[in-house]
C-alpha cells in the first residue's frame, strides 16, 4: 500500500515538472497579435479604420467630436483592460470583448492605454493613440482675454456702483445727522432762550455747564422797585381777569423798556415790579440808564392813566423808587429757578419806593450824585426812613433841558456824547484786563504799562491842546487801541489793533462815526507825518519815552523784545537806527514839547555812550 501511494505521488510530480518546464513556457511564449481596428466619432462616423489609413499617433477633434468608440482585433482569445489617461482613474476592469467607449468627453489631452492578459495574467500593455479635444471657441484665449475684460470691467462698475451706493448712503446718512443736529440745536437754543428769559446769561451759561451758579457781589449797582398806588382796593372793585390782563400789559411794557437800557429784571411780587443795573455785566452808567428806564414807565402810565381817565375807568397809578449801592446776586432753589438779588441796597430801595408819591420817580441821594448832570432833580431833603433813619430824596422831573431833544423828554447827542464818556472808562477797564491777561511775556516794551500810559499821555495832551468833547472821546477811543493788536500778532499789530476797536466800540455803543474816526487817528498816527492835532497827540504819546529820563531803559527793552520776536539781531546795528530815527524826531503838539524832560541832543548823547562801550 505504501509501495503504491510512494508510486502515484511520483507521478504527479513527474506531470507537474513537464507541465512548469514544457507546455506553460510554450504557452507563454507564443506570439501575439492586437491590432486597433476602428476608432468611430460619435457613433455615425470612423476616425480611423485599418483598412484605409495608417495609425497617427495624435488625432485632433472638435468639441462636437466627443463621444468615441474604439475597436480592437486580436489572434488570441484574450482580456482586455482599458485606460484613458485624462479621463479615468484606474483601469478598467477585464472584458472579453475588444471594445471600448467613450461619451461626453470633455476639451482636453487624452491617452488610450490597452492590456491583454490571459488566465490573470497581463500579458502586454501598449499605448495605442493620443485624442486632443479642442475647447470650444467661446473658450478660446482670444475670448478669455475678453472675458478677462469684461469681468474686470464688471468688478470695476460693481465697485463703483458700491461706492456710489456708500456715498448716497453717507450723503443721507449725514443729511439725517444734520437735520437731527439742527433740531438738537434748535432746541437746545429754545432752552438756552427760555432759561436766559429767566436767568441772566453768563448766570444761565454757568448753571448749565457746572450746574450751579456762583453768588457773586456787585458794588455799584442801581435797584428799582415800583408798584401800583392803592392796588389792594383796585384787586377788590376789578374782574380779577381784567386786573391780570391790565397787570400783564403794563409789566410788559416794563420788560421792553428794561431791555432796552440793558438792565436786569429780577422778578414781580403781585403789583411790584423790581429790575436792576450794573447787574450781571458791570457799568458806570447805570444809574442814568435806570432813571431813563424809570422815566419811560412813568410816561407810559400816564398815558394809560389818561386814557383811563376819559373812558371813566378806575385809574392805576405808580411809584418808583430807587438806590445805588452794593448788592449780591445769585441764583436760589433746585427746581424752580430765581434769579435774586440781596443787600442794604435793595431794602433802601424799597424804602426810596414806598416813601414816594403817586406818579413821581423818588431817588436817594447816592444815585442823585451819579445822575445830577442828565437829570432836573428835586430835592425833597431828609426823609425818615424806617430802620435807616432820615435820607436825603429827591424827584427826578426828567431830562435836562440842554441834553433833550428839543419838545420831547428824550435824550439827544450832547446827552449820547456824556453817556459815552462814562462807557469810555468801562471799555478800558475791559481793554486793560484783557491785554494784561491775554499778551505774551515776551512783551516787556509793548505791556500794559506802555498801554496805560499812551491812554494817559493822550487825554493829558488832547486837554492841554483845547480838544472838543467829542474830539476827546475819539481820541481817547483811538490811544486804547493803539498797541492791542499785539496780542494777537506782532508783526501785523496794527490791522488786529483796527479789528479789535470795530467790534469792541460798537459793542459799548459807539456809533459807526465814532469808529472811523478813532481809526483814521491811528493811520493818521502812524503814517510817516502826522496832520491832524488828534494823530499829532497819539504820536506824541506813543514817542513819549523819547523825552523821558528812562529813555535808555525803554530802548533796552524795545530791543529785547524784537529780538526775541526774532525782528532784530545785530544790536550795535539796532541802536544805530535807533539814533538815526532820534535825530530826526520832534515832538508835534506845543504840549509834547513842553513835557519832554531831556532833549534830543541829551538823548542820542546818551544813545553814543552806550554805543561806545559795547
Amino acid at each position: 500500500m505504501t509501495e503504491k501511494i510512494t508510486r502515484l505521488f511520483f507521478c504527479r510530480l513527474v506531470l507537474l515538472i513537464v507541465l512548469i518546464f514544457f507546455i506553460l513556457p510554450g504557452l507563454s511564449g507564443q506570439e501575439h497579435s492586437l491590432l486597433l481596428d476602428k476608432i468611430i466619432i460619435n457613433y455615425d462616423s470612423v476616425l480611423y479604420s485599418v483598412d484605409q489609413e495608417p495609425l497617427n499617433e495624435n488625432y485632433n477633434l472638435t468639441r462636437k467630436c466627443n463621444n468615441l468608440v474604439f475597436l480592437f482585433t486580436s489572434d488570441k482569445d484574450l482580456y482586455f483592460s482599458f485606460f484613458l489617461d485624462g479621463y479615468d482613474d484606474i483601469w478598467s476592469a477585464w472584458s472579453e470583448y475588444p471594445v471600448k467607449e467613450y461619451t461626453n468627453l470633455g476639451h482636453g489631452e487624452y491617452t488610450l492605454s490597452v492590456r491583454t492578459g490571459f488566465q490573470g495574467r497581463i500579458l502586454s500593455e501598449d499605448r495605442v493613440v493620443s485624442i486632443n479635444v479642442e475647447s470650444p471657441l467661446l473658450l478660446g484665449s482670444a475670448f478669455l482675454i475678453i472675458y478677462l475684460v469684461i469681468l474686470t470691467c464688471l468688478i470695476w462698475g460693481f465697485y463703483r456702483l458700491g461706492i456710489k451706493r456708500h456715498i448716497k448712503r453717507q450723503l443721507i446718512l449725514e443729511q439725517l445727522i444734520e437735520e437731527r443736529t439742527e433740531e438738537i440745536k434748535a432746541e437746545k437754543d429754545r432752552s438756552e432762550s427760555l432759561l436766559a428769559n429767566v436767568l441772566p446769561r453768563g448766570t444761565a451759561d454757568e448753571l448749565m455747564s457746572k450746574g450751579k451758579a456762583t453768588k457773586r457781589k456787585y458794588n455799584f449797582v442801581t435797584v428799582l422797585f415800583s408798584d401800583i398806588q392803592g392796588f389792594t382796593k383796585i384787586a377788590e372793585e376789578v374782574n380779577p381777569e381784567e386786573l391780570i390782563d391790565e397787570l400783564d400789559k403794563f409789566f410788559f411794557h416794563f420788560d421792553t423798556v428794561v431791555e432796552k437800557y440793558n438792565i436786569e429784571k429780577i422778578k414781580t411780587i403781585g403789583d411790584a415790579y423790581m429790575c436792576a443795573g450794573g447787574i450781571p455785566s458791570k457799568n458806570r452808567t447805570n444809574p442814568v440808564e435806570v432813571i431813563l428806564a424809570a422815566l419811560e414807565m412813568q410816561t407810559f402810565m400816564g398815558q394809560m392813566k389818561k386814557i383811563q381817565k376819559e373812558n371813566g375807568q378806575i385809574f392805576w397809578d405808580i411809584r418808583i423808587g430807587l438806590h445805588t449801592g452794593t448788592v449780591v446776586a445769585g441764583v436760589i432753589g433746585q427746581k424752580k429757578l430765581s434769579y435774586d438779588i440781596w443787600g442794604d441796597t435793595v431794602n433802601t430801595a424799597s424804602r426810596m419806593e414806598s416813601s414816594g408819591e403817586a406818579g413821581k420817580i423818588n431817588i436817594s441821594g447816592t444815585t442823585y450824585e451819579y445822575a445830577r448832570e442828565f437829570f432836573i432833580c428835586e430835592y425833597r431833603g431828609k426823609m425818615p426812613v424806617k430802620y435807616k433813619g432820615e435820607l436825603d430824596m429827591y424827584f427826578v422831573h426828567g431830562i435836562r433841558p440842554e441834553l433833550r431833544l428839543e419838545g420831547k423828554d428824550e435824550p439827544n447827542e450832547l446827552f449820547k456824547n456824556k453817556m459815552l464818556v462814562i462807557r469810555l472808562s468801562d471799555l478800558e477797564d475791559t481793554v486793560f484786563e484783557m491785554y494784561e491777561n491775554d499778551s505774551s511775556e515776551k512783551l516787556v516794551f509793548h505791556d500794559i504799562r506802555y498801554l496805560k500810559n499812551i491812554t494817559t499821555q493822550a487825554e493829558l495832551i488832547g486837554r492841554a491842546e483845547l480838544l472838543t468833547d467829542n474830539e476827546m472821546l475819539t481820541l481817547r477811543l483811538a490811544a486804547l487801541y493803539m498797541i492791542t493788536g499785539y496780542v494777537t500778532s506782532y508783526v501785523e499789530f496794527m490791522d488786529e489793533s483796527l479789528k479789535l476797536l470795530n467790534s469792541d466800540a460798537s459793542a459799548y455803543g459807539f456809533s459807526q462815526e465814532h469808529i472811523d474816526k478813532a481809526v483814521n487817528n491811528i493811520n493818521d498816527c502812524y503814517s510817516d507825518n502826522p496832520q491832524t492835532v488828534p494823530g499829532m497827540i497819539l504820536s506824541d504819546s506813543v514817542y513819549d519815552y523819547y523825552g523821558r529820563v528812562d529813555f535808555l531803559i525803554r530802548a533796552e527793552l524795545l530791543f529785547a523784545e524784537e529780538s526775541d520776536y526774532g525782528v532784530v539781531k545785530d544790536k550795535r546795528s539796532w541802536l544805530e537806527n535807533l539814533m538815526e530815527h532820534l535825530s530826526g524826531h520832534d515832538f508835534k503838539t506845543n504840549t509834547g514839547k513842553l513835557l519832554r524832560t531831556n532833549s534830543v541832543n541829551q538823548q542820542i548823547d546818551v544813545l553814543r555812550n552806550y554805543i561806545d562801550k559795547l
